[in-house]
């Protein structure tokens, strides 16, 4: 069933006339304040993560997930904390571990796969507060994490979950990884393996003898950067078993919650097979929206306060989430 044939956004301002412009221009333009309250929440396995709450003494609360090397800081965290603010809803924005400003403790980062820690901040949340509804919303490898979630636990996921928004997520890990690759992305990908390369760093001298740091200067390939430092930091084989268990297009078939896939056309980083249509079409639980603009994570719109995403999301709720 839900293909949805025809997307609500039709294009992005004229100055931003590619998925280039309509991926890097809104954070670098978007100004968006939010004031949260920061707890830490200390994991089973010891580790940490940092949770950044807006408290607004609902009963309903969404759940926001950052993208690779975010934060709850980013333009489209606060943007989408804001509006559910306006519609009276709690905020909890995570922040992945080594995210939040301060290196995490174990030798593991985050990753698309990881889904461990998101099911704990969601087991806190509802013990912290016993919330009717809990929705989960997620931008590029946050929609990855959530959507991988509620297909792994299927009917195991709590009661007040009631479903996922995802934006602009690579469900196919590889292909994104093959997409960086590209001739005129090399920005993304320097820009990734800059800032993940410094972290690694650290790893490495927390826990000597670990990782080999002196292939990150042989590392050409995004794919290299994954064999040597994503697998081993995330437990995983190799960089052909990380993209496998890191595709959400792998499991987000048995979710038992309705989940909304927005991905835009034009998105630098995100070829076709990142947005699996022959999943979704004869999926009752899976709806699948291909605007044909809106970049990675943009969807700007001319005049508004808010991005599309955040009206969209609102809507995705009113329509088949109540």
């Amino acid at each position: 069933m839900p293909l949805i044939k025809e997307s609500t956004y039709k294009r992005a301002p004229r100055y931003q006339f590619n998925g280039h412009l309509q991926t890097v221009l809104p954070a670098i333009l978007r100004r968006v304040q939010t004031t949260y309250e920061r707890e830490r929440l200390t994991l089973s396995d010891g580790d940490f993560v940092d949770l950044d709450w807006v408290d607004n003494r609902s009963r309903n609360l969404v759940l926001l997930s950052h993208g690779l090397e975010g934060n709850s800081e980013r333009h489209y965290m606060m943007g989408m904390a804001n509006r559910f603010s306006e519609e009276g809803w709690d905020v909890l924005a995570w922040n992945c571990r080594s995210c939040s400003g301060e290196m995490n403790r174990k030798f593991r980062l985050y990753n698309h796969g990881e889904i461990g820690d998101i099911g704990e901040v969601i087991g806190h949340a509802l013990q912290t507060k016993n919330y009717e509804k809990v929705l989960l919303i997620g931008f590029s490898m946050g929609g990855s994490i959530l959507m991988k979630y509620l297909g792994v636990h299927g009917k195991a996921v709590p009661e007040a979950v009631i479903g996922g928004v995802a934006f602009s997520s690579p469900c196919d890990l590889k292909a994104s990884v093959d997409a960086l690759e590209l001739p005129g992305n090399g920005f993304y990908k320097r820009r990734f393996f800059k800032s993940l390369s410094r972290k690694v760093t650290d790893k490495a001298a927390d826990f000597p003898g670990r990782l080999d740091i002196s292939k990150l200067d042989e590392v050409g390939h995004w794919r290299d950067f994954d064999e040597h430092y994503s697998a081993p930091l995330g437990g995983y084989e190799d960089a052909a078993d990380f993209y496998r268990q890191a595709s959400a297009k792998n499991f987000m078939g048995g979710t038992d919650r309705p989940i909304l896939l927005v991905n835009a056309g034009n998105d630098p980083i995100l070829p076709p097979a990142c947005s699996p249509a022959e999943l979704c079409k004869d999926h009752p639980k899976l709806f699948l929206e291909r605007p044909g603009s809106g970049g990675h994570v943009g969807f700007t719109l001319p005049g508004k306060p808010y991005a599309w995403s955040e009206y969209r999301a609102i809507q995705f709720l009113q329509d088949h989430l109540n």
